[in-house]
C-alpha cells in the first residue's frame, strides 16, 4: 500500500482532520484574542457575548449553540454580569434556568470588536476568494453536523 493510499484510509483521514481542526481552532482563538484584548474582553466572553445578541439564551441553550459545556458557559456568564457586560433574565419558559442578555456595556465592548473582525474577514477572503472560502464553512459545518450525527446514533 503507497503512502497516499495509508493516508486516505478512514483513521487516518480521521488523524489528519482532528490535528487541522485543532490548529485551526488554535489561530482562532488566537486572533479572537488579539481582536477582543483591546476592548476589555477575552475571547470566550466574546463567544459568549455573540451568542446572546439577537436574542437571550439559558446557559445551557449557549453552550449547545458553541459546543462547549455548560459549566463552562456557566462560569463566563457569571462573569460577564459581574462586570456588566450581560445581565440574567427571568426565564418564563422554566423558572431556574434565567436567560443571559448583554447590557449596553456589553454590545458596545462586541461592536468595538467589529472593525478588526471584518478588516480579518476582508484579508481571508482577498487571500482565499469568496468560493474557496465559503466552501471551507460549509466542510467545516458538514463534519460538524456528521459528529453530531454520529454522536446522536450512539
Amino acid at each position: 500500500m503507497s503512502a497516499r493510499e495509508r493516508r486516505a484510509e478512514p483513521a487516518a483521514l480521521m488523524a489528519g482532520t482532528a490535528l487541522a481542526v485543532f490548529r485551526l481552532n488554535g489561530q482562532f482563538l488566537e486572533v479572537a484574542e488579539s481582536l477582543a484584548r483591546p476592548v476589555g474582553l477575552t475571547a470566550a466572553w466574546w463567544q459568549v457575548l455573540g451568542a446572546v445578541l439577537d436574542e437571550p439564551l439559558p446557559v445551557a441553550g449557549i453552550a449547545r449553540a458553541m459546543g462547549i459545556t455548560r459549566q463552562s458557559v456557566q462560569r463566563i456568564a457569571d462573569l460577564l454580569v459581574e462586570k456588566g457586560l450581560a445581565e440574567y433574565l427571568p426565564n418564563p419558559a422554566h423558572s431556574r434556568a434565567k436567560l443571559l442578555r448583554p447590557t449596553e456595556d456589553g454590545r458596545a465592548a462586541v461592536r468595538r470588536i467589529a472593525p478588526g473582525q471584518r478588516a480579518l474577514a476582508g484579508r481571508l477572503a482577498e487571500h482565499l476568494g469568496l468560493d474557496e472560502f465559503q466552501r471551507a464553512r460549509e466542510a467545516l459545518e458538514t463534519l460538524s453536523r456528521a459528529l453530531e450525527a454520529i454522536d446522536a446514533a450512539g
